[in-house]
């Protein structure tokens, strides 16, 4: 998988027209359908409407057609006449399944053509027919096309074939393919870059970007529910990026955001626990433990903390140890300590003013 912090440094090689990230990754154009080299000419889109590949048979896979301008799977070689024809050929008839009476048809020695095509591409021109196939399959099915439409469009007469050449080309049945989107947007704070991963129902993330495992954190959430994780905003989005501005101007003391809680019947129970506790306030592992009924579940509250995947939005900032300590905020004690003190802060204000 491509990091976050790599697809920002591809992105920035892209914009760039950088030749040294050429064959390095691959970059697809949402609002095109094309992928291109990082030193493609053409305009250049919105890092939202990117995605980054490290070959380009998981390009192809994802629904991209090759550039027609800086010609993405021609590195480091110029494409030979016969391979460019195949090439067209595939985009002019996606579901074709190759025979040799149509390499003749072209015009083409078949083994020469194959050679030459997987001298150009490192993959056999089987592979790229079949990818650009599936590809195509994929991208319309998660866009909501029905499953038979595109088996009959792939050239399969039979459900069964259709599955089996889908799973064994991209690892996972149809019905496994993902039909969800998370969309995952960068806000802004006064700690620091915030990431939030949303869809249009709920929020599912909210996490400081240079948070310890956060990769993996986003990871395990995509394969759990097999998401799809792009760039882009959402109406849930919009409002937890409202709903932070007001809170670090200390106009908002709740909020009131939709969220999905992903964990343990016991690590939901410490999260609404958490919710709680009131704006400007603190309470300690252990006095959470005993409020649900175990004094021994200390080690388990504080689990459950650092399982929060909803900063700020579920407080757990405001738990502490019963010494009065700051401890354990996969943030970074810093961000904890402005937070008690902008809370604390907004409240003495409002006392102040109710006076």
């Amino acid at each position: 998988m491509i990091t976050i912090s790599q697809q920002q440094e591809f992105y920035q090689a892209f914009l760039g027209k950088d030749h040294a990230y050429d064959g390095i990754f691959f970059v697809g154009i949402k609002t095109t359908g094309i992928f291109c080299h990082p030193s493609c000419r053409a305009r250049k889109p919105k890092f939202e409407n990117c995605a980054f590949y490290k070959t380009a048979e998981e390009a192809l896979l994802a629904g991209f057609r090759p550039c027609k301008i800086c010609q993405p799977l021609s590195f480091p070689q110029l494409i030979p006449e016969e391979v460019q024809k195949l090439v067209d050929e595939v985009e002019a008839h996606p579901e074709k399944r190759w025979k040799e009476a149509d390499f003749s048809a072209l015009g083409l020695n078949s083994a020469t053509a194959r050679r030459k095509f997987k001298e150009i591409y490192q993959m056999t021109f089987v592979q790229y027919a079949r990818a650009r196939r599936m590809g195509i399959a994929l991208k319309a099915i998660t866009q909501g096309s029905k499953v038979i439409d595109q088996q009959l469009q792939a050239g399969y007469e039979s459900a069964s074939g259709f599955n089996d050449a889908f799973t064994k080309i991209m690892g996972n049945p149809v019905k496994k393919i993902a039909v969800q989107t998370l969309m995952a947007s960068f806000i802004s704070t006064p700690i620091g870059r915030m990431l939030c991963l949303t869809n249009d129902e709920y929020l599912y993330l909210l996490e400081f970007e240079n948070r310890r495992g956060l990769e993996r954190e986003i990871e395990r959430l995509r394969e759990k529910y097999n998401f799809r994780i792009i760039y882009g905003q959402t109406t849930i989005g919009q409002r937890v990026e409202e709903q932070l501005r007001e809170y670090f101007k200390g106009e908002r003391f709740e909020f009131s955001i939709p969220v999905f809680y992903d964990g343990s019947p016991f690590q939901k129970q410490v999260w609404d626990r958490l919710v709680q506790i009131p704006y400007g306030q603190t309470l300690s592992y252990q006095e959470i433990a005993v409020q649900l009924g175990d004094k021994n579940k200390v080690r388990a509250v504080g689990g459950a903390n650092g399982a929060n995947k909803l900063a700020i939005i579920i407080p757990c900032h405001r738990v502490i140890a019963q010494n009065g300590r700051l401890t354990g905020y996969a943030g970074g004690l810093e961000r904890k300590k402005y937070l008690l003190e902008l809370e604390q802060k907004y409240m003495n204000r409002e006392i102040e003013n109710k006076k």
